[in-house]
């Protein structure tokens, strides 16, 4: 589990939550990323296609790979502060609250980094 808390305003955190869920996901590693505070805005479509950071991976190309394999959750609260809707979503993100992440959390010994 993963939990990116940056955006733009923090372009390096932001970028290595997000090749460190891709990483992961590459290698087998069951992932679900959790985008909170301003990095709920990359589930919008073509919002992580405009970000960009010198000599990073494209920030589009490593949600995509994620979506792929694992699964990509946008904070409830986080969602509605941002007036943001499933429909507003990439298709295959889910918005989800508080007992879910701590659902998955204790689920199969699961490990929680938060960037």
């Amino acid at each position: 589990m993963i939990k990116v808390t940056a955006g733009k305003e923090d372009a390096e955190r932001c970028n290595q939550a997000f090749t460190v869920a891709a990483t992961a996901v590459a290698s087998g590693v069951g992932v679900s990323l959790w985008l909170t505070g301003e990095a709920a805005w990359f589930a919008v479509p073509g919002r992580a296609e405009d970000f960009s950071l010198p000599h990073a991976a494209p920030l589009g190309d490593l949600l995509a790979s994620v979506l792929a394999l694992g699964t990509v959750t946008v904070c409830s609260q986080c969602a509605a502060r941002r007036d943001l809707t499933l429909g507003d979503l990439i298709p295959g993100v889910r918005i989800a609250g508080a007992a879910t992440f701590v659902a998955e959390v204790v689920a199969d010994d699961a490990q929680a980094l938060v960037y």
